[in-house]
C-alpha cells in the first residue's frame, strides 16, 4: 500500500513526503479540504458529457482550441509511446483570454449540452491549484528549502493543467491499456479517481495497485522535480487498465512550473545511482535544457502529433 500524508501541516508532513518521493514517488494526500460537494458536482457533469453522442462531444474537440490546446479528444486519439491509449478525455486549464502568445494557455471549451461543467471545472481547477501549493509546501520542507521556495519562484504562475478522461471497459483478453507506462512531465500530480480503480505504479517491488480510498487525491511527483532534486526523487512510472466491466473516470490535476521558467536542478541534490530500472521511455529529464515550456510543448508533440502544427506556430 502506498503511504497516506496528512498535508495540512507542511513540516509535519516533510519526512513522510521525503520518505515516498525516494522509495515510489507516489503518496495519497489528506487533509487537502476540497469539499466533498464540489468533488460530487465535477463527477456528475463529467458523466453527463460522456453519455453525449459522439457528435456533441466533437463540438469542443481539442482541433478548435487551437494553440491553447483545450478540448474533447475520442477513444484512441491520445498517443502513449506511440501507443493508442484506450481512453476519451477533456483538456483544461487555466481560464485565460483569446490571443495569449504562450502554447497552451487560452480559454477553455466547455460543452453547451452540459452548463454545469463549467462551474464545476473552474471552482475545482481553483481548489486543486491551492492543494498543489500545499503539498509543494511540504516537498520543499522536506528538501531542506523555505516552505515557501516554489511558490516564490517556479510556481508563482504556475502552469496549470487538468484532466477529466473516460476509460471504457477492457474487452475479455484485450491487451489495451486506458494509458500505457509513462511518467509524468512537470512538478506533481493530484489525482481523483473513481470506485473502478485500475492505476498501477511501478515500485521496487515491481507494479502495485493503487485503488481509490475515502476522501483522498494520489499524488506523484514529476519530470521536473526528479529534475530539480538532481534524481534524488524520481519521476514514477504508471499505467491505468480498466478491468472493472464498467466505465472509469478519473481526474488528474497538474501543477507544474511557470511556462517560461528554466529548471535548473538544485545545486545540493546528488543523483542516485543509475543500476535502477531503465525509465519507461529511454530519455531523461536530467539532460535537458530550455524552459518547461520548451518541455512541455514537445512532449506533447509526442501524445497528439496531430495537433503539434497548432503549437508551434
Amino acid at each position: 500500500m502506498l503511504p497516506v500524508i496528512d498535508i495540512s501541516d507542511a513540516e509535519r508532513a516533510a519526512p513522510e513526503i521525503e520518505r515516498a518521493c525516494r522509495d515510489t514517488g507516489f503518496f495519497y494526500v489528506t487533509g487537502h479540504g476540497v469539499p466533498t460537494a464540489l468533488r460530487d458536482r465535477l463527477d456528475a457533469a463529467s458523466r453527463a458529457f460522456f453519455a453525449l453522442p459522439e457528435a456533441a462531444k466533437l463540438e469542443v474537440e481539442m482541433s478548435r482550441g487551437g494553440r491553447a490546446w483545450r478540448g474533447y479528444f475520442p477513444v484512441g486519439a491520445e498517443l502513449t509511446s506511440g501507443e493508442r491509449d484506450l481512453k476519451e478525455g477533456l483538456y483544461f486549464g487555466t481560464e485565460l483570454p483569446a490571443g495569449q502568445e504562450l502554447p497552451l494557455h487560452g480559454p477553455n471549451l466547455f460543452p453547451r449540452q452540459v452548463p454545469d461543467l463549467r462551474s464545476a471545472v473552474l471552482s475545482y481547477v481553483d481548489e486543486l491549484t491551492a492543494v498543489g501549493q500545499q503539498v509543494l509546501r511540504g516537498v520543499a520542507r522536506s528538501l531542506d528549502l523555505d516552505a515557501d521556495y516554489f511558490a516564490a519562484g517556479y510556481t508563482a504562475s504556475p502552469t496549470v493543467l487538468f484532466r477529466i478522461f473516460h476509460y471504457p471497459p477492457a474487452s475479455p483478453g484485450s491487451p489495451a491499456w486506458g494509458v500505457g507506462e509513462h511518467t509524468d512531465y512537470g512538478l506533481l500530480t493530484l489525482l481523483a479517481q473513481d470506485d473502478n480503480g485500475g492505476l498501477q505504479v511501478h515500485t521496487p517491488a515491481g507494479w502495485v495497485d493503487a485503488p481509490p480510498l475515502p476522501d483522498t487525491f494520489v499524488c506523484n511527483i514529476g519530470d521536473m522535480l526528479e529534475r530539480l532534486t538532481g534524481g534524488w526523487y524520481r519521476s514514477t512510472p504508471h499505467r491505468v487498465r480498466n478491468t472493472s466491466g464498467r466505465g472509469r473516470l478519473s481526474f488528474p490535476f497538474f501543477l507544474d512550473p511557470d511556462f517560461t521558467a528554466t529548471v535548473p536542478p538544485l545545486p545540493d541534490r546528488a543523483a542516485t545511482d543509475s543500476g535502477g530500472r531503465r525509465r519507461w521511455d529511454g530519455t531523461s529529464p536530467l539532460a535537458f535544457e530550455g524552459t518547461y515550456g520548451d518541455y512541455l510543448t514537445a512532449k506533447v508533440a509526442r501524445v497528439f502529433p496531430h495537433l503539434h502544427g497548432e503549437l508551434s506556430d
